[in-house]
């Protein structure tokens, strides 16, 4: 994989001893031409079809069950066991669960949780012209042929377009962004209508702010993050690039902005989106520089394109055999990028973007980083508004007045008989007897 690689992009991987992919999205496809839709309900597709052996449907059932139980227990798990969590997204979560995990990995269920009737208001409500006028011209454009969005009167083409609608109500000063369509498709695919939109609400607002607003500046600060990237990671691709004038902003925002929906085989955008979510932007930089290696990172690549339209379409004609969701996942996440590595390049590139540029600036601390950062940032909001509840308070008792010591009683050279009949009090029955009389230790009544 290193060789596949290159030794400069790649990095120990947490992940190596794990060769299955247990839970994925190849896992029980088979060949089969004579269906009209595969499994993910595309038309005519064979979705991951030239992927390798299966797993047994007993390991996938132990893949679900983990899931399962993790997410009975989510705040415990994400509070104690969030590298658990994280090792499973990179295996891929199993089909069948990720309508349950996306919307607890992005925090999409406590933003439903607390706006209860918020999407039915919005849903209901009459959108602003402009933007309904837009979106409707979209809507056949977002997979075509997949079976929820053949017929405009179907489910799948009205449910998007109130999932749109609610989106530019909710956030009136961002309006509509044509990359989200996809996005909202993709989530549709897999849940309720209330459900995607509170998703592609935080998608839009902690992965990827400032990327679907009017003036996309978030765009182009990770445009000049991932040249920068490059020029350290791959600087041979990265010089090529310059000669033949092929900038990031050619190809970058069709990746990053529909998440790779529209670049990638289906099976590996769900396993991108598993990662995305858990892991945040760190993973889309982790896959755009695996492509840009896969197209251009040979000697013989490069010298195939000399000019700026033989890049561009290698860049977007890699063979899909190189896409297959288990290898290509895995060299994405063996590409050498950390989350600090990210930070760093971000705040050298906002710094020079800061002194060239007039426009508004994007602002890259409203950006969190995965599924961990938004679960500790909503406990803290959580505990700050007063919204989540409340811990049971543990009553302490004030102490009692200390009550007399107790005097020991003198009961040196006598008896206990002694004791008891000169004692304080009723006097005990029993036969009496003087205690003078007692003679000896055998004679005393006890």
């Amino acid at each position: 994989m290193a060789q596949a690689l290159g030794e400069d992009l790649v990095q120990p991987s947490e992940l190596q001893d794990d060769s299955s992919s247990l839970g994925s999205d190849s896992e029980l496809s088979g060949p089969c031409p004579y269906r009209q839709a595969d499994r993910y309900g595309f038309i005519g597709g064979s979705s991951a079809e030239l992927g390798r052996g299966y797993p047994p449907a007993d390991l996938i059932r132990q893949r679900e069950m983990k899931w399962v139980e993790m997410t009975s227990h989510w705040e415990k798990t994400m509070s104690r066991r969030y590298k658990k969590v994280k090792m499973q997204c990179r295996k891929g979560i199993p089909s069948a669960l990720r309508a349950r995990c996306w919307p607890l990995l992005c925090g999409a269920h406590v933003c439903q949780k607390n706006s209860p009737g918020t999407y039915q208001e919005l849903a209901e409500a009459p959108g602003e012209p402009q933007w309904m006028e837009t979106i409707g011209r979209d809507l056949h454009r977002q997979f075509p042929l997949h079976e929820m969005f053949v017929s405009p009167q179907g489910h799948g083409q009205q449910g998007l377009l109130q999932i749109l609608k609610a989106y530019t109500l909710y956030r009136p000063e961002q309006g509509y962004c044509q990359a989200q369509g996809p996005v909202a498709a993709v989530l549709l695919m897999h849940l309720p209508p209330e459900e995607a939109f509170w998703c592609l609400v935080q998608i839009c607002e902690l992965y990827l702010p400032g990327y679907y607003g009017p003036h996309m500046e978030a765009v182009q600060l990770d445009a000049e993050v991932f040249m920068a990237l490059l020029r350290r990671l791959l600087p041979r691709v990265h010089k090529h690039l310059q000669q033949v004038g092929v900038g990031p902003l050619l190809y970058l925002p069709e990746w990053f902005l529909c998440l790779f929906a529209r670049s990638l085989p289906f099976p590996t955008v769900l396993r991108v989106w598993d990662a995305f979510l858990s892991e945040g932007v760190k993973v889309l930089f982790r896959v755009g520089l695996t492509l840009v290696r896969l197209a251009l990172g040979t000697t013989e690549q490069r010298l195939a394109c000399p000019g700026l339209l033989e890049t561009l379409g290698a860049l977007r004609a890699i063979p899909p055999t190189q896409l297959q969701e288990e290898s290509f996942m895995s060299q994405v996440h063996s590409v050498a990028l950390s989350e600090q590595d990210l930070q760093r390049e971000i705040k050298a590139q906002l710094a020079r973007l800061s002194e060239s540029k007039s426009g508004p600036l994007p602002q890259p601390k409203a950006r969190l980083a995965g599924a961990q950062a938004i679960f500790e940032a909503q406990q803290l909001a959580g505990v700050r508004g007063g919204t989540r509840p409340e811990v049971p308070r543990i009553v302490v008792q004030p102490p009692e007045e200390p009550r007399p010591p107790r005097r020991k009683p003198q009961t040196r050279g006598k008896t206990f008989h002694g004791l008891l009949t000169r004692s304080k009090g009723p006097p005990i029955e029993g036969p009496t007897r003087s205690h003078r009389t007692s003679t000896s230790f055998l004679d005393t009544r006890f």
